[in-house]
């Protein structure tokens, strides 16, 4: 049985992608590694074959055309054959010991006959070119250790969430949802870290520090410049998220998951808000209000709750260049708050 199934899309990363591997292979037999290559044209296949080659019975490879990140999750869910999925990706790592201690958990639940819907680990944002590191963890928002439901969620401040980086969802569940990432998008992973949450009733919150978030490369999504210049990408993944539940379907969902949809909601929001508003163009403009009249023609109900909640209220008094002002400022300080920044 493979307990866990490590998908990793790559593109281009001859560079970095065999610390991450090598990281997941001392999970050993109890789980499968899918390496997607997604179009990439330096020598990432020819690694990835070298450690199918090595690791027949743990790794395997899908080479594809060039679809993006999401496309590479994509490809490899409709692989997979373990009990969970997680996506790694191949500039990231995982801690040995909390690997370990993860399947130690994964194996002794299944082995009970009770495993939860999602698993929710720590994960590390380490950032290279400051040589400093930090734990986002989630001891103040669920006990740990302990079968749960969403009634004991508590409430999420603003500059923390689930990231993509923390779950570990039963594949079956991702299934269910019937998720499909969209092709050529970055930031698809706020879609994947709310879209399965519907489907999931029970969770299981590990206190480990599993997942290394890397943080220092400029051609990173994640990078201040390309946030702005990839506004656009952020518009589409908050439509997706808007289209996916109208608000009358998240209201009627259990209270701790009710209240963390908002709060994911209400947070993509702002950083769509903001980086579109970062820089002031025509396009730019007319791109918000083309976003705002396709969630209010999808759903008057969610465009007024979104339009008026406090983060997008005061972005709409102000003028765009105050707003690009205030907004920029306000991200970076949010940064600094999560140490992303």
């Amino acid at each position: 049985m493979k307990y866990i199934s490590f998908t990793v899309p790559c593109y281009n990363s001859q560079g970095y992608m065999k610390k991450c591997i090598d990281s997941l292979l001392t999970a050993g037999n109890d789980v499968e590694i899918i390496i997607v290559n997604d179009g990439s044209t330096d020598g990432t296949l020819q690694i990835a074959n070298e450690y199918a080659r090595s690791f027949p019975q743990i790794v395997r490879v899908i080479d594809k055309p060039n679809g993006g990140h999401g496309s590479g999750v994509n490809a490899g869910l409709k692989a997979a054959q373990g009990v969970y999925f997680k996506v790694v990706d191949s500039d990231d790592w995982l801690d040995a010991d909390a690997l370990k201690a993860l399947l130690d958990t994964v194996k002794s639940h299944i082995s009970a006959g009770q495993s939860p819907d999602l698993y929710i680990t720590n994960f590390v944002y380490d950032k290279y070119f400051e040589n400093t590191c930090h734990v986002s963890g989630y001891t103040s928002k669920m006990p740990a250790g302990k079968f749960i439901g969403w009634d004991k969620i508590k409430n999420f401040r603003l500059s923390h969430m689930m990231l993509m980086h923390a779950l570990i969802y039963k594949r079956e569940v991702l299934l269910e949802s019937g998720m499909v990432l969209p092709e050529h998008t970055f930031y698809v992973d706020n879609i994947f870290a709310y879209e399965p949450l519907p489907h999931t009733r029970t969770l299981f919150y590990l206190d480990v520090d599993l997942y290394h978030y890397f943080i220092g490369r400029a051609d990173q999504s994640v990078n201040y410049c390309n946030f702005v210049k990839r506004y656009n990408q952020q518009i589409r993944v908050m439509l997706h998220m808007t289209d996916a539940y109208t608000l009358d379907t998240i209201k009627r969902q259990p209270k701790g998951l009710r209240r963390y949809m908002w709060h994911s909601l209400q947070v993509i929001m702002m950083n769509t808000l903001f980086f579109t508003c970062a820089e002031y163009s025509e396009e730019r403009r007319r791109a918000l209000k083309e976003m705002w009249q396709h969630i209010k023609q999808r759903d008057k109900k969610l465009y007024k709750k979104l339009r008026h909640c406090s983060y997008a209220t005061s972005v709409n008094y102000l003028g765009w260049r105050l707003r690009a002002k205030i907004m920029t400022k306000g991200y970076r300080y949010l940064c600094r708050r999560v140490k992303l920044g």
